[in-house]
């Protein structure tokens, strides 16, 4: 069974938009409230803080749940970073690999979230997570229009 989480879709804008609306503008278009929050009630926004993902809970200080370490930042091609979650046991992460390829139409974004095969339920943490993308790329869809 496949232990990666997919999700895709296309966007009518520039990788290089992409790419900024994706990254610097996460906080506008990843809801809060919604199910994707490692605490929903106290989530302001999402964060791109230097070379971290921030779950933010202060706006003013930006302190709050750090959920990966950026790795690979290559703009307007790819981004890469960790992925964890509150309640995973400590040193347990997964990686998240978005990419951003021109099409005739505009940009096609793709996401590929690896690591649940050190997971017993790795297959079915990946098709529920490859869902959540789906939900999350809408999301930025509407953001980048």
């Amino acid at each position: 069974m496949n232990s990666t989480a997919t999700a895709a879709i296309e966007v009518a804008c520039d990788p290089k938009t992409a790419f900024s609306v994706f990254t610097d503008d996460i906080g506008r278009w990843w809801r809060p409230g919604t199910y994707y929050w490692n605490d929903p009630e106290r989530g302001a926004e999402m964060r791109f803080d230097g070379q971290r993902l921030v779950e933010v809970y202060d706006t003013a200080t930006g302190e709050g749940f750090e959920i990966g370490t950026v790795t690979v930042w290559d703009p307007p091609e790819r981004l890469v970073f960790g992925w964890r979650i509150a309640d995973w046991p400590p040193g347990v992460s997964t990686e998240v690999d978005v990419r951003f390829a021109a099409t005739d139409a505009g940009t096609r974004v793709t996401i590929e979230h690896r690591g649940w095969d050190q997971f017993p339920d790795g297959p079915a943490k990946a098709t529920g997570y490859g869902r959540g993308w789906d939900e999350l790329l809408a999301m930025f869809a509407e953001r980048a229009a």
